[in-house]
């Protein structure tokens, strides 16, 4: 029999637990959604300003942009360097969360320079950092130990991610599911949704708003359109590998040739500048008109998706400042406009599909990609972002738009993982019983060896 001395102090302590955290994330919610609000404005100025100008300008000011910002994080914080949520990710698992301080003013400068002169990136992963950042210093303020600075710095990421958004439950389960692939952690999921939904309140009552995308055209579920979902979630993952791949090589191209830092800024911004060119505009900035074009069902050039993986990876590769989830977004809903026109379904149909499946997949996210398709777009469309949500996760394989995920356990039971590790370093070996090529072998043989011997 249990003893009720012993049950009665379980639940003081678990009322306790509830009770520290739940005003910790309303506390980091605050924080969070008041400076993103504040972010958005000052982007939002950035933009008018630099818009303002002539084109000849406006075309100098692209490179001297991406300088500038290059130069501010190479001198005053290099943990600002590139898109926010990786190293917010890398500063969890390597260095308990830990963040400096001086990233919170670098990245929101450097951040509104890249975007408001034209450079093609996000504006979530900053928020993000600056979230993460900012309950760091919190973190310290409370000499918190690690695990207890670990989870405010993860209540910190959900809240930039719901109030640039604003979709506060897909935001505070992105900050719990994005550190690793095949895990989540349960004991933050309180502070998580607490900081999200504060976050979100918080700068809609700062005056921020967010365009309703609801969706009228979401087919009934049925056989036919559940295979539909199934066949947009392969082609959508083989969507977010591409895009994947095409960042990671970028990067390396800038990384491993011998460039002075300041020529890399330089350089990107004539590659944009040259894009734009033959191009036209489409592919700079956040591109979120693009977004609510696909949405809307209007015409995109067949191959956007990819040109703009290929001008976000230049931008964040030679020094500028930015998220990758906003363009990870608008190569889901380009790519979404190009399967409708190779299917011949409604095209604002799949453009939602695409957005939140290419995000599953190239940030091993399907349950907050899920969640977000029904914040955005209304719950009728659950089953089927559900569906290719997850096929494309799996279709991606062990790759990420974040190589510091930690791959906690593989997609399939076909594989065997030595340890827990980054996915860019993580190795997996195969079980070879269950390869499906053995097996068919293997029955083949021994069908092949009874029709011998019946024969006979």
């Amino acid at each position: 029999m249990d003893n009720p001395v012993r049950k009665l102090g379980e639940d003081l302590a678990l009322f306790y637990s509830v009770a520290k955290w739940f005003l910790l994330a309303l506390v980091a919610g605050l924080l969070v959604g008041g400076t993103a609000a504040f972010f958005l404005r000052l982007l939002d100025l950035g933009e008018a300003l630099v818009g303002a100008r002539p084109l000849h300008l406006r075309c100098l000011l692209l490179p001297l942009g991406l300088l500038t910002s290059a130069m501010l994080v190479f001198k005053l914080a290099p943990e600002a360097k590139g898109h926010g949520t990786e190293k917010v990710i890398e500063a969890v698992h390597q260095r308990a969360g830990r963040i400096s301080l001086s990233v919170i003013p670098v990245k929101l400068l450097a951040t509104v320079i890249t975007l408001s002169v034209g450079g093609s990136a996000g504006k979530e992963g900053p928020c993000a950092q600056i979230g993460a950042g900012i309950t760091s210093a919190l973190a310290s303020v409370l000499r918190f130990k690690d695990e207890d600075r670990k989870k405010l710095v993860v209540c910190g990421i959900s809240a930039g991610f719901a109030a640039i958004f604003g979709t506060p439950v897909a935001g505070a389960i992105f900050g719990i599911e994005v550190l690793f692939i095949g895990q989540m952690l349960y004991d933050v999921m309180l502070p998580s949704f607490v900081s999200g939904i504060v976050a979100y309140h918080t700068a809609t009552l700062l005056g921020v708003s967010y365009p309703s995308q609801t969706l009228y055209v979401i087919p009934d579920i049925s056989g036919s359109y559940l295979l539909w979902a199934l066949a947009a979630g392969c082609f959508f993952g083989v969507v977010a590998l591409l895009h994947i791949e095409i960042l990671g090589l970028t990067e390396r191209l800038f990384d491993e040739k011998p460039i002075r830092p300041w020529l890399k800024p330089l350089i990107g911004g004539g590659i944009l500048l040259a894009a734009t060119a033959l191009f036209g505009p489409l592919y700079l900035g956040l591109g979120t008109k693009t977004i609510e074009a696909a949405l809307a069902g209007a015409s995109i050039p067949p191959l956007a998706f990819l040109l703009k993986s290929l001008l976000t990876g230049v931008t964040l590769s030679c020094g500028g400042s930015g998220g990758i989830v906003t363009p990870t977004l608008f190569v889901g809903a380009t790519s979404g406009a190009l399967f409708a026109s190779l299917t011949g379904l409604d095209p604002r149909f799949c453009s939602a599909l695409g957005l939140t499946s290419v995000l599953a997949g190239a940030a091993n996210t399907p349950i907050a990609a899920t969640i977000m398709a029904v914040e955005l777009f209304g719950s009728k469309v659950a089953p089927l972002a559900a569906l290719a949500s997850i096929v494309a996760f799996v279709i991606c394989g062990h790759r990420s738009v974040y190589p510091s995920q930690i791959l906690a356990r593989p997609k399939a039971g076909i594989f065997l993982l030595g340890e827990p590790l980054p996915v860019s370093e993580a190795s997996l070996r195969h079980r070879t019983t269950n390869l499906l090529l053995v097996r068919l072998w293997y029955y083949g043989k021994r069908i092949f060896k009874g029709g011998r011997s019946f024969g006979r």
